[in-house]
């Protein structure tokens, strides 16, 4: 049975002369069976992926088929009622809801006649969910895809439960918890899924669910699951092995070696330890032979934990939980000699801590790697058995290293998958010390490295290849189409100059791109004379310009620390040239003779933010979390963020400048940031042209071919405004009786209101309550009273005060 092929399969981005979808199908409505926590955070993804989403569950037990359907169905409108409040959101905007219908398995089955994609995501039970494909299957198109979101249970096995007729257009698609923010997909196609099917599911959630899609064999817990899961679990091993506790355990698998922040116990937490044995019981029950299944048998302690209730966050105690000591919030931890909890205890290795300071992962990693003490010996041994247990099965559970890379790095979070990280510290050097240590080094990786192969991957003039695991020779990685990587290859975008906070690329099909890779990306002396460099490489040599980068966050604005010892020093007119610069940048940005596409991702903060408002096109992800924070640090947007926020309201409040400035006020006084790319846009800082892309790995690809659209279409850059309408004493007068009201009320500080009023006055064109005030200004007009704002709050103490506060802990300071 061929894959459902529906009109119209590309989806054009707002805005733009091209499409983007390369994928012959396009799904535009799906229905997910069971409500549960799982079921309703892909219900809402599907909805934020512009689906039209039907959401089918129990009918309310108390009910019958002749109650009112409302009543039938209260259960699950309160679910959905209560969706936007559930943190993290599972919600792009309130928007989304309005494209989810509920519905339930007795009255409403015959809804599904005209769905795409129905995903089952009832309870982990093979017998419930025989039960719910017997009934529902008599309901489905001859061209409808099902699919399981099953954790575990086996695809062959669940595919005997459907119709033959079905089982061509039946698969796994696991889904990883919360499926808004955990980029992977894995599909699991059964013994008899068309390979069409398989394409378009792979192809949809790539394009249209902006998911990372890895294709897995139908083994136990897939690949993610299967490694990352012994990952875990053998930690724990060790550990109890080698006398170390949880608190060490996860300082030393943390962000020190790439891995995140919840690393080990914290992530047992958040994901439950009773699934996580549920998980581990998968591998036990259906992979008798697995090589290292006594890593998988549960830990007497672990057990008792399960029967104690300490199971993790659900529960509200795991291996840590929350408490108070003195009226202030602490963390405990759980001694597990006396499954006591008492205070953390700190973790000291002496030595680890000349190396890790090091920014460098690669040079952080050998560094640890090379190490001896109690903390050294135990990550050596932890990653060794890891990448050991990932060569052993990396054959069984996947046709490629690339996917089984991809799988950890997009489900756990991991910097580097299995592969890249044996590669990073040295092939043939990590097997060496493999046999020292008596461990036997995976058939196929030993039969590789004596043909000579010094790497699992090699970027080639012809692409890039890996290894194969039958030990034999090499076969094309997998391309993922849409990606376009910042790194040197002989296929990819090349280097043109580079600095220590910026680099020029040619990303191909003559665009230019100029890439941050400063701490935090924070623009500084650095970024700002790469981009100018690359304006004018754009306006000599390319036929547009795109601003982005691939690193955690896109930009989280200006380089606070320099900014505050300046102001200390009084260095004022350093000060100044910094403002000077940072909008000669803006503005250049916006006046360039090329277009210029922002590719904005994540944080994107302050300097980020004023970057973002003066491209000429947005390329934004849907993860993108925006703002003009500045008064956050006793300061005011400087860059022309202020200026350009309040163009933007005049635009959607018919150039009426008070309405405007009140708008913008609220924006910027506030600080508010946005929770998506949508959101962004509800605050104005993207245009309703600009556009927004759910898989991050497409967003420089789908910018570059923005800038080739607009290219083709014309380009011609704007003139400066000389005719903004500003609304002088009038703007000035509501901006303080507003600040004289929230002073009233202690909702403001003093400083907040002097912040409050210097914003006032660039919104109102540079009014003054002692004399008129111009009506129509120019853009340069509103930059210099940027400028002379932002200094003069540079020389406020309170000012000084948020901005120590705020590079100490890292939160805000009410002063």
């Amino acid at each position: 049975m061929p894959a459902p092929v529906l009109p119209d399969p590309c989806e054009k981005l707002p805005g733009s002369a091209m499409k983007v979808q390369s994928s012959p199908v396009h799904l535009r409505a799906a229905a997910v069976l069971g409500a549960g926590v799982m079921g309703r955070a892909i219900a809402a993804h599907l909805a934020n992926a512009g689906l039209r989403v039907l959401l089918l569950d129990l009918p309310a037990p108390d009910t019958t088929a002749d109650s009112p359907r409302p009543e039938r169905n209260r259960l699950l409108l309160e679910a959905m009622k209560a969706l936007p409040k559930d943190r993290p959101s599972p919600i792009y905007s309130k928007a989304t809801l309005g494209r989810i219908e509920v519905g339930n398995f007795e009255d409403d089955l015959q809804r599904l006649a005209d769905i795409d994609w129905i995903i089952e995501a009832v309870v982990e039970r093979f017998d419930i969910k025989e039960k719910i494909f017997a009934a529902i299957t008599p309901h489905l198109s001859d061209t409808a895809i099902l699919s399981s979101n099953t954790s575990g249970i086996q695809i062959s096995r669940l595919s005997e439960t459907v119709p033959e007729s079905m089982r061509t257009r039946f698969l796994g698609t696991h889904f990883f918890n919360p499926p808004r923010y955990m980029h992977l997909l894995e599909v699991i196609p059964g013994p008899q899924t068309d390979p069409a099917v398989t394409e378009a599911i792979v192809r949809a959630g790539e394009n249209q669910l902006g998911k990372g899609v890895v294709v897995a064999r139908d083994r136990p817990n897939f690949v993610a699951n299967r490694i990352g899961t012994y990952a875990v679990l053998h930690a724990i091993k060790l550990m109890l092995d080698q006398d170390l506790n949880p608190t060490e355990v996860d300082f030393l698998t943390g962000p020190l070696i790439g891995r995140p922040k919840s690393a080990t116990f914290r992530t047992v937490d958040l994901v439950g330890l009773d699934t996580l044995l549920h998980v581990a019981g998968n591998v036990t029950d259906g992979a008798p032979d697995d090589p290292a299944r006594e890593s998988f048998e549960v830990q007497p302690v672990l057990a008792q934990m399960v029967e104690k209730g300490l199971v993790g966050a659900k529960a509200g105690q795991g291996f840590y939980r929350k408490g108070k000591v003195d009226g202030k919030r602490v963390i405990e931890a759980l001694d597990l000699s006396t499954l006591e909890y008492g205070d953390k205890p700190k973790a000291r290795f002496a030595e680890i801590d000349p190396i890790r300071p090091l920014d460098d992962l690669t040079a952080r990693l050998k560094g640890l790697m090379a190490a001896k003490g109690r903390g050294a010996d135990y990550l050596w041994a932890t990653t060794r058995d890891t990448l050991w247990y990932a060569a052993m099965v990396a054959g069984e559970i996947a046709d490629d290293l690339s996917s089984i890379d991809r799988a950890l790095r997009w489900g756990f979070g991991w910097t580097l998958g299995p592969f890249e990280l044996w590669q990073t510290l040295g092939m043939t050097r990590v097997a060496e010390r493999m046999q020292k240590d008596g461990l036997e080094v995976p058939a196929w990786v030993a039969s590789h490295i004596e043909s000579g192969a010094t790497s699992f991957y090699e970027d080639t003039p012809e692409g890039r290849t890996e290894l194969a695991t039958s030990g034999e020779g090499t076969q094309p990685a997998p391309i993922r189409g849409g990606v376009l990587e910042l790194r040197q290859t002989p296929t990819g975008p090349q280097k043109i100059e580079s600095n220590a906070g910026a680099t020029l690329w040619d990303l191909g099909e003559d665009v230019l791109g100029v890439e941050f890779h400063s701490k935090m990306n924070a623009v500084g002396g650095d970024i700002i004379q790469m981009a100018m460099r690359g304006i004018a490489r754009t306006e000599s040599d390319f036929q547009g310009m795109v601003v982005g980068n691939q690193g955690e966050h896109f930009c989280a604005g200006a380089n606070l620390a320099l900014l505050l010892m300046s102001a200390i020093e009084g260095e004022f007119d350093e000060i100044d040239i910094m403002i000077r610069q940072f909008q000669r940048m803006t503005m250049g940005l916006r006046s360039c003779a090329r277009p210029v596409v922002v590719a904005p991702f994540s944080l994107t903060l302050g300097g980020g933010c004023e970057l973002t408002l003066h491209g000429d096109a947005v390329t934004a992800s849907a993860e993108l979390y925006c703002g003009l924070v500045e008064a956050g640090v006793g300061l005011i947007p400087a860059g022309g963020g202020t200026k350009e926020l309040y163009l933007r309201m005049l635009d959607r409040h018919d150039n009426d400048p008070r309405k405007a400035a009140r708008a913008a006020f609220e924006v910027i006084g506030m600080a508010k940031v946005s929770t998506s790319g949508h959101e962004a846009r509800e605050l104005g800082f993207l245009r309703d042209t600009d556009a927004i892309v759910l898989n991050g790995d497409h967003l420089l690809d789908a910018a570059r071919r923005e800038v080739i659209a607009l290219n083709a279409a014309g380009y011609v850059a704007p003139l400066p405004r000389e005719d903004i309408p500003v609304g002088g004493n009038d703007t000035l007068a509501l901006v303080d009786i507003g600040l004289h009201n929230f002073k009233a009320g202690h909702y403001i500080s003093e400083h907040d209101a002097l912040i409050g009023r210097k914003l006032g006055q660039i919104l109102s064109g540079g009014a003054h309550r002692s004399g008129p005030a111009p009506r129509v200004v120019s853009e340069q007009h509103l930059l210099d009273l940027e400028r002379e704002a932002f200094l003069s709050l540079c020389g406020e103490r309170k000012s000084l005060e948020r901005i120590q506060a705020m590079l100490k802990t890292g939160k805000p300071l009410r002063n």
